[in-house]
């Protein structure tokens, strides 16, 4: 069977087979011409493992359809669950196996490849029907249905992909039924038309010749195959015992000279379910959107869609038409680019979006945020992902019911981290404070599955502006090259030295949300003063004080701070606005006024993480005694 040396996996590899010692042995597990749901659910098992301790090398050479360098894990992710689910030892039936490898694969499908590879297993289910064992022919007709309906799944077909790789296989295995091949042989030499199919991928795209690679989601099929061969070859002893995120992978080198240079930048999925859905229907709806990589993949009950696009929320609303929507996520292409193909920071640094982070530190600094989830009305939705905070505000002033947000899932987390530790050494999480959210827990949960070796979780102690000017500083210290232990040693250092400030305009938004007592918002009003209140070295928030009087609120909050400000000192500050640009920055004149040496000072709307808690006319500010990270 084919072997590749690392050297020539970099770029075109060199296709050949190898003959094996032995080969008139037959695996005792798998008949000549049958094949049972015992040894296909072991042969699955098989392939995917080989996938998963690949996928830092199908990273790696990941150039199209976008240089994101995340192929190899999406493709991980989404074999991960049928792995989970086929190993349920009572599928006897290859059909039964079948079936639900195709429905774990849509459940789990991740990014432009994982959603094709989940149409093919929708199609080689469908094939197979209720087929207790598997026969030559059967495979041949099954893995043809699969093909057809991966390419239909895609709104724009391209060779010199995945789908040339997976329909040249399934020609082969036709003409292999055609003559009477058993399936060991008949398997192997349609492999090896895959293979060469794989090896003439980058004469179909001129994105793979320019960065000489073959294309990774088919890299990442043929695979697969060939875990599955070394099963049919060698049977049980080819499979490991352990879980998918137990499953070790090797580190490879991710330098590249590949930028990511396509428009759109959030690779964006979801699931729709329903009695019925449209897909034709769904399929013309989401074409009428500005987008890229349409992917439509699974049944009528459940349909999981895959796009690039720069608005994420227009996708979910657009699909919300044709059923319930859940299980989004949007993933930005332009930090994920950034950290496979730059060597600079050997540490990746991760907040989630309860910190307030500005933009341009955001992009400069390459920093990776996992949304906080929102419920507003029965609709869930991500934090600056598929609700702006202009649109959440929006939502706070006039729903009925008040809106609640949820920590991340580990789940979103852990898919993060596995990405990153492909292209980074360690990764530093600075998490929203343990003393106000689960967030925490739920990192901690995502590196434990992950590699808690590598992966370091920090509680920041702090929320909104002050977690941002952690995370700032985390990823400026990581542009230095520091590595990750004397990162967080300095975080340690600093975090005492960040504090978060909030004045809160109407107390009535924390009443409804159950973080004010009720007589606050009567007595507020009629005392005429805005609760001041600040981050606690436990993590918590304390009230510190008020403003006195409506009138030039942004001013007195903002001299408030200052005079809690040693002005021998070098302050970094972040002042956040809950629905009040214009606030903001005369808040933020203000200190440039009362503070004399201040090395940054940003002005960003704040997220819903306290916003939902703070209300719509609310200012937040982050100061921290500054200190820059030293190499």
């Amino acid at each position: 069977m084919l072997r590749r040396s690392k050297q020539e996996s970099v770029g075109l590899p060199t296709l050949g087979l190898r003959v094996e010692q032995g080969e008139q042995r037959v695996a005792a597990q798998i008949s000549v011409q049958r094949l049972s749901g015992y040894g296909l659910r072991r042969a699955l098992m098989a392939g995917i493992q080989r996938v998963i301790a690949r996928r830092d090398e199908i990273n790696r050479i990941n150039v199209f359809p976008v240089p994101d360098g995340d192929t190899g894990t999406n493709l991980a992710f989404t074999l991960s669950a049928v792995l989970q689910g086929v190993r349920a030892p009572k599928l006897a039936s290859a059909g039964e196996v079948l079936r639900r490898a195709a429905s774990e694969a849509i459940d789990g499908a991740r990014g432009n490849s994982g959603a094709i590879l989940a149409q093919f297993f929708q199609g080689v289910s469908e094939a197979m029907g209720p087929s207790k064992r598997l026969t030559p022919e059967a495979l041949a007709r099954a893995v043809a249905r699969g093909a057809a309906l991966a390419r239909e799944a895609m709104a724009e077909p391209r060779e010199g992909t995945i789908l040339s790789v997976i329909q040249a296989f399934a020609g082969s295995l036709r003409e292999q039924a055609e003559h009477g091949r058993d399936f060991r042989t008949g398997f192997r030499n349609a492999l090896a038309v895959a293979r060469e199919a794989l090896r003439h991928t980058p004469e179909q795209l001129a994105a793979l010749r320019a960065a000489g690679v073959v294309d990774a989601g088919a890299m990442g099929f043929v695979d697969m195959l060939e875990g599955i061969d070394d099963y049919i070859a060698q049977g049980r002893s080819v499979l490991s015992d352990a879980l998918p995120e137990e499953l070790s992978a090797a580190g490879v080198d991710t330098a590249s000279g590949v930028e990511y240079t396509e428009g759109h930048r959030f690779c964006t999925e979801c699931m729709v379910s329903g009695e019925a859905v449209d897909r034709g229907a769904l399929k013309a709806a989401l074409l009428a959107l500005p987008l890229s990589s349409l992917v439509i993949a699974g049944t009528r009950e459940k349909v999981r869609v895959h796009a690039h696009l720069d608005e994420p929320v227009t996708l979910f609303e657009a699909a919300s038409r044709f059923g319930v929507v859940s299980r989004e996520k949007a993933d930005d292409m332009r930090a994920q680019s950034k950290s496979a193909h730059s060597r600079r920071e050997q540490v990746a640094i991760v907040a989630d979006s309860g910190a307030d982070i500005p933009a341009e530190a955001m992009d400069r600094l390459n920093i990776h945020l996992v949304p906080v989830r929102l419920s507003i009305g029965g609709r869930d939705f991500l934090d600056r992902v598929s609700i702006s905070p202009r649109e959440f505000y929006h939502e706070l002033r006039t729903s009925p019911v008040a809106p609640r947000t949820s920590q991340p899932p580990p789940g979103d987390f852990r898919r993060l981290f596995e990405f990153l530790l492909s292209h980074h050494e360690r990764v530093v999480d600075v998490s929203l404070a343990a003393g106000l959210s689960g967030t925490l827990q739920s990192a901690e949960s995502a590196a434990a599955r992950t590699d808690a070796d590598r992966i370091a979780v920090f509680d920041s102690r702090n929320g909104s502006a002050g977690q941002g000017l952690l995370a700032i500083w985390a990823a400026e210290a990581a542009l230095a090259g520091l590595s990750a232990p004397r990162i967080v040693e300095g975080l340690v250092r600093m975090r005492p030295r960040s504090t978060l400030y909030a004045v809160v305009r109407d107390v009535g938004y924390g009443v409804r949300g159950g973080r004010a007592p009720r007589l606050a918002g009567p007595l507020s009003r009629l005392l005429r003063f805005s609760p001041v209140v600040r981050s606690k070295p436990d993590g918590r928030i304390g009230l510190v004080g008020a403003v006195w009087g409506r009138e030039d609120l942004p001013e007195k909050f903002a001299r408030k701070i200052a005079r809690r400000l040693d002005p021998a000192r070098t302050w970094r500050i972040i002042v956040g606005h809950c629905d009040c640009a214009e606030d903001a920055e005369r808040a933020h004149a203000a200190l440039l006024r009362a503070v004399p040496k201040v090395d940054r000072a940003w002005i960003m709307e704040a997220g819903v993480a306290i916003g939902v808690h703070a209300g719509p006319g609310s200012l937040v500010i982050g100061v921290q005694d500054y200190e820059p990270p030293t190499p």
